[in-house]
C-alpha cells in the first residue's frame, strides 16, 4: 500500500511539474527575430536566448531565418519580424521613406580596437592612399548602409569631392568579401570583422576603418521596433530592451565566450567570429544618430527636415536607481515618456 501511495505521489508531482513548466512556457511573449545575416559577428540575439536573459523577461525569441539587411525594415512593417537592426542609417532611411518604426535600444559601436568595419587589400598590393582608391573595384555584402557609405566618406574626408559613383562597386554574400579579394576580382574589400583577425589570416593589409573616419560614433547598430507593436506592447518593448541592454554588458565582460556562442549557432569556425564592443547598458546615443542624418542629408538619400527625436528613444531603458546611502533601493518606475509614446 505504501509503495502505492509513493508510486501516485510521484506522478502527482511530475504532473504538477510538467503543469507549472507548461504555464510557465506558455506566460513567455513571443518576440520575432531574423536569423544572423552575418556570420562573422556576434549575434546579441544569440546570446540572449542561450544565456536566458529573454526568458528572464518573460519573452521567447522565434527566429524565423535570415532576413537580408536591405529587407529588414520591410519585414519589420509587415510583420514577418517584430524586431529589426542594422546600422543606423538604414533605420534613418527607412523612416524617411515613411517607415513606422523606432529605435529603442543600441547594439554595438565603434572602438579604435574594435570598429564596426575594416576595409583591406592584398599585402602587396599598390593602394595606400584615398587617392589610390579611385576607381577601384571593391567587394562589400550588399549596397547602401556602411558597406557603401564609409568608403564614400573616406574618400571625402581626404579630399576627394562627390565620391559617389568613383568606386567600383561588387557584391558578394556575406562573409565572402575576402575570397573576391584573394581570387583578384576586386581590388580591396569592406568587412565586418576584428582588425587583429584580419591580419591574422595573412597576406592583407587593413586600408582605414570607420574609426579613422569617425572615431567612436560612426558604428551606431540600433534595433527598432514598428511604432505599432510599441503602442500595443509597450511592456514587451520594455522588457525586451531590458533583456538586450543586459546583453550588451555580458557581451562587453566575456567576448570571447560570446563568440563560441555565436559560432556554434552559425556552425563556423571560433577564429572568424568578432565581438564587437557594444553599448553600455543599450543606450541609444544622440551623437551616432545625428551623423548619420548628415551624411544622408550630404548624399540626398533622405528628407532634410528628419530629426534625431523621430529615429529613436531611450524612454524604454528603464536604468536602476541607486540608492541613496541609508535609504534602501527602491524599484524603477517606468517614465512618463513610454505613457507618452503609447497613447
Amino acid at each position: 500500500m505504501d509503495r502505492i501511495k509513493l508510486l501516485l505521489s510521484s506522478a502527482a508531482l511530475l504532473l504538477l511539474t510538467s503543469s507549472l513548466t507548461w504555464s510557465a512556457e506558455a506566460k513567455l511573449d513571443v518576440v520575432k527575430l531574423p536569423d544572423a545575416f552575418i556570420p562573422t559577428s556576434v549575434s546579441s540575439y544569440y546570446i540572449a536566448d542561450e544565456m536566458g536573459f529573454f526568458k528572464d523577461e518573460g519573452i521567447k525569441p522565434e527566429f524565423v531565418g535570415v532576413v537580408p539587411t536591405p529587407q529588414l525594415v520591410a519585414a519589420v512593417m509587415a510583420g514577418k519580424l517584430d524586431v529589426g537592426g542594422a546600422h543606423a542609417n538604414r533605420t534613418i532611411a527607412g523612416i524617411s521613406a515613411g517607415a513606422k518604426i523606432q529605435a529603442v535600444v543600441s547594439q554595438s559601436e565603434t572602438t579604435k580596437d574594435k570598429p564596426h568595419m575594416v576595409f583591406v587589400t592584398l599585402a602587396n598590393s599598390h593602394l595606400h592612399t584615398a587617392q589610390d582608391l579611385v576607381g577601384k573595384r571593391i567587394a562589400i555584402m550588399a549596397f547602401g548602409g556602411c558597406n557603401e557609405y564609409t568608403p564614400y566618406e573616406y574618400l571625402r574626408k581626404n579630399g576627394i569631392p562627390d565620391p559617389k559613383g568613383k568606386l567600383q562597386i561588387v557584391t558578394t554574400p556575406p562573409g565572402k568579401e575576402l575570397d573576391a579579394l584573394r581570387r583578384g576580382s576586386v581590388d580591396f574589400a569592406g568587412v565586418h570583422m576584428d582588425p587583429k583577425d584580419v591580419l591574422r589570416l595573412g597576406g592583407l593589409r587593413i586600408l582605414f576603418t570607420d574609426f579613422d573616419i569617425w572615431g567612436t560614433v560612426g558604428g551606431a547598430t540600433p534595433l527598432y521596433f514598428s511604432t505599432k507593436f510599441i503602442k500595443e506592447k509597450p511592456d514587451v518593448v520594455r522588457r525586451f530592451v531590458k533583456a538586450m541592454a543586459r546583453t550588451n554588458n555580458w557581451i562587453n565582460e566575456n567576448p570571447t565566450k560570446a563568440e563560441q556562442i555565436h559560432a556554434k549557432r552559425m556552425k563556423v569556425d571560433p577564429s572568424i567570429v568578432n565581438a564587437n564592443h557594444f553599448v553600455a547598458n543599450g543606450l541609444i546615443k544622440e551623437d551616432s544618430i545625428q551623423l548619420w542624418i548628415d551624411i544622408l542629408n550630404h548624399y540626398h538619400e533622405i528628407k532634410p527636415e528628419l530629426k534625431t527625436a523621430s529615429i529613436y528613444t531611450n524612454a524604454f531603458n528603464v536604468q536602476p536607481e541607486v540608492p541613496k546611502k541609508g535609504k534602501s533601493k527602491s524599484k524603477s518606475k517606468v517614465p512618463a515618456k513610454v505613457a507618452a509614446l503609447t497613447k
